[in-house]
């Protein structure tokens, strides 16, 4: 009997997985690991949040295949779309798409102009560095199909240009030109 009732009787719901979709990519996108604070803790964050998840998701077949992708060059910054550092995107989602940024004095000392980096607000309050719980919190958002709080990534849709602020950071940084 074909059932597709979804209620689970027949082995058929709503959450089962189609082949090939056992798989979580995360982007790990960056200006900087050796200077900058906001990109380190980025980083460590999301090392953390995956070791805390790993289980879980292996527990349910679902791999995590994690991308760190310096963005040293304009051009590597258009090829992925990139608008502010760090970045954590999930299946292609940045994790958090309305954000703010302030003054990063690091990356502003690795260029030699001043430079913004990104500000995360999670509950209510900004940080410089993601929380560990909202990087959970939008893995596993993905992977259960909670995703109306994670919108498709909208900057996809639109033509890119490259933000002012990262023009500005590659112009003055003579090694990334």
């Amino acid at each position: 009997m074909d059932c597709k009732c979804n209620t689970g009787c027949c082995g058929s719901t709503e959450n089962n997985r189609v082949e090939g979709e056992n798989k979580i990519i995360i982007d790990f996108l960056y200006l900087d690991l050796n200077i900058c604070n906001r990109c380190q803790g980025t980083g460590e964050g999301l090392e953390e949040a995956i070791a805390d998840v790993a289980k879980v998701l292996e527990s349910a077949g679902i791999e995590i295949v994690v991308n760190k992708i310096h963005i040293n060059s304009k051009e590597k910054a258009i090829q992925y779309r990139f608008v502010t550092s760090p970045t954590i995107r999930v299946n292609g989602r940045d994790i958090q798409m309305d954000f703010k940024e302030s003054l990063c004095e690091p990356c502003g000392d690795l260029c030699g102009n001043e430079v913004d980096c990104r500000v995360w607000v999670y509950k209510g309050k900004e940080y410089n560095v993601p929380p560990k719980a909202m990087i959970i919190d939008a893995i596993l958002r993905e992977v259960y199909g909670n995703t109306e709080k994670m919108p498709d990534n909208e900057a996809n849709k639109e033509p890119y240009q490259l933000p002012e602020n990262l023009r500005r950071f590659f112009e003055s940084n003579k090694k990334y030109i």
